[in-house]
């Protein structure tokens, strides 16, 4: 990881994700954190 600001293709503008890497692991932590809820809670109440 470097302490380099990232390029100007590679920054987002968002204060805590300099980076797109960033930003597409926390979408995909979201997405998969709800279907893992979704899937318990089916489980639970069915």
């Amino acid at each position: 990881m470097s302490l380099l600001p990232p390029a100007d293709d590679e920054a987002t503008g968002l204060p805590g994700l300099r980076r797109w890497r960033s930003v597409y692991l926390v979408v995909a932590g979201i997405f998969v954190t709800w279907v893992m809820l979704l899937t318990v809670l089916t489980k639970l109440y069915s």
